[in-house]
């Protein structure tokens, strides 16, 4: 379950990244690392891979340093899908963060 939970927390976290910039595999990496995240890249390869078969994020190969390396951007359903979810985000954080109840 914790595993699931996680998977759900990245994908958002990476729409939130590709909204902002062009995203690849080894910089969400280390993005995610600073969050907590303990990702390889046999993790987020196939995380990215599903999320532009969903139609979430568009891929584009460029060339860097004679390498192929495949940058992702969000799309618009992408965009649709963080802006529905942002304010069930919100209210959840907000009851998870709530003082106990005596």
């Amino acid at each position: 379950m914790k595993r699931e939970v996680a998977r759900a927390f990245v994908q958002l976290h990476v729409l939130h990244h590709a909204q902002h910039e062009e995203v690849f595999g080894m910089k969400l990496i280390e993005e995610l690392g600073r969050h907590g995240y303990r990702l390889s890249p046999g993790t987020i390869y196939p995380l990215l891979h599903r999320m532009e078969g969903q139609g979430l994020l568009a891929c584009r190969e460029v060339l860097v340093e004679g390498r192929r390396r495949k940058c992702y951007r969000i799309t618009a359903a992408g965009r649709r899908t963080l802006r529905e979810v942002r304010p069930q985000l919100r209210e959840l954080v907000e009851e998870l963060l709530e003082e106990p109840h005596p």
